[in-house]
């Protein structure tokens, strides 16, 4: 893992995610990438060309001496950070820069109040979350660490999940943590046979491993939503982190398609991490 992307505002919770990149960081002796997204306003935008050059100078150097003194922090001593700031309007763009700089893995804060509707729809986390080439890991909270010793990968078993499988492997097997698969079987129409969901469950293993030896990481759980199936499993095997396949622009709602109700990260208090199928 070479470089880390953290998008900054100067809030809190992107302090939390900082945080977050330093531990990975100084153990994978990593670069963090701080981004500061310098949004113009549409008066800028509609300025005439000499005071809008004008404006520009003066709100980047501003912007530049406020993460200057944002990013002295004690525990970013002896960790490389690169402070990047974008005139971006949007933060779909935050994908251009991590294809730029071949970013690994991008982190951001969210408070993530009002439920996944408002973490991942509508909001600056979730237009990273759906243009993000590259892993994106959610946190609304100080981590103590990031050994993540036990991860919960909520899949549906589609082969199209088999790419967001692999990538979630290779990142975890690198810690040694321990991955628990789950699949949530929900009472109705999508609704699955035991025997329905095991022979969906070898035909994705014969085609991601070629091989059926991680039939015992997998666990099938019933309830009302898979949200809520996915926060009762992680909390009954005392999960550090939950992972997630997405479509990308067609967002988490797609996996989480039919009932979109209780936070994934609020609910479960657990960073969420994102793999692009």
């Amino acid at each position: 893992m070479k470089k880390i992307i953290v998008p900054i505002d100067f809030s809190e919770h992107s302090e939390f995610a900082l945080k977050a990149a330093a531990k990975f960081a100084t153990k994978f002796n990593s670069e963090i990438l701080a981004l500061h997204m310098l949004e113009m306003t549409d008066v800028m935008l509609t300025a005439s060309e000499g005071f809008q050059t004008e404006q520009a100078v003066f709100f980047y150097k501003l912007a530049e001496q406020k993460f200057e003194k944002f990013l002295q922090k004690d525990y970013l001593k002896g960790v490389k950070v690169t402070p990047i700031i974008k005139h971006f309007k949007v933060f779909s763009e935050v994908n251009d820069v991590a294809e730029k700089h071949d970013a690994d893995l991008i982190i951001m804060g969210s408070h993530g109040a009002s439920g996944i509707m408002e973490i991942f729809v509508g909001s600056n986390t979730e237009r990273v979350v759906r243009n993000s080439e590259v892993p994106v890991l959610v946190v609304k909270n100080e981590l103590k660490g990031i050994n993540f010793e036990t991860v919960v990968f909520a899949c549906d078993f589609s082969e199209e999940s088999i790419k967001s499988y692999k990538k979630a492997v290779k990142m975890f097997e690198k810690i040694n943590s321990k991955m628990y698969m789950v699949y949530v079987n929900l009472p109705n129409e999508r609704f699955k046979s035991s025997v329905e969901i095991e022979k969906i469950v070898v035909n994705f293993f014969t085609k991601a491993e070629r091989n059926l030896d991680k039939m015992d990481t997998v666990h099938y759980v019933s309830d009302y939503s898979v949200e809520t199936g996915v926060i009762n499993f992680a909390l009954k095997v005392g999960a550090d982190i939950i992972a997630i396949p997405t479509h990308g622009k067609k967002g988490l709602a797609h996996f989480f398609e039919g009932s979109i109700g209780e936070d994934v990260a609020n609910h479960a208090n657990l960073p969420v991490i994102t793999f692009k199928i």
